[in-house]
Order: C-alpha cells, then structure tokens, then sequence
C-alpha cells in the first residue's frame, strides 16, 4: 500500500475512547478491501485518529464516508493521505482545511 489515510476526529474524554474503538470496528468490518485496510488507531494530545493504509485514498475516504457518515461524529471528521515512506499529508476533508497533522 502506497498511502495512509487519516481519520481524525477532536477528542478529550473516555468516552470518546470508546467512540473511536466502535468507530474503528465499524470500518474494519465494512470497508471496500479494494480501497485498503484499517491499521489502527490513536489517541491522545485532544484528538483521535484512525489509520487506513491504500493505495486509493480517495476512494478509501468515499468507503469510509459511506459507512461512518451516519454517525454524527462524521459531521467534525478531518482526514488527509501521505504516501508511506512521506511526512507531508494532502487534506480531503474539510476542504476549507488549510493544513494537517497527526500529533
């Protein structure tokens, strides 16, 4: 897989914890093999992220979008792609978002 899509959501409490856990076994049971596959998870510094390693990030965005996006945590979702071996993320979501990190 040539790139990793991130999920990030703002994130401050146990109960977000457990948000992501769901969040996560959600996308690992349904998304698209051929968009990739999810790779984890973390949390920590007010935010949560979730790994989805692709060779298609886009499309692995349209897949993730479809099947968390009737959470209403999708509503605050930011996500980017970086290629594997790279630092620099190119945004997807929002696309007012000006720039991107993983702390």
């Amino acid at each position: 897989m040539e790139f990793i899509l991130v999920l990030q959501w703002p994130a401050t409490s146990e109960a977000d914890y457990d948000v992501l856990i769901s969040l996560e076994e959600h996308l690992e049971s349904d998304l698209n093999e051929a968009h990739g596959f999810v790779d984890g998870h973390d949390f920590g510094a007010g935010e949560m992220n979730l790994f989805v390693h692709t060779d298609q990030p886009l499309d692995a965005f349209r897949d993730a979008q479809e099947v968390l996006g009737a959470d209403p945590r999708w509503a605050t979702v930011r996500a980017a792609y970086r290629s594997v071996d790279g630092d620099d993320y190119t945004v997807i979501w929002p696309v007012t978002l000006q720039k991107f990190s993983v702390s």
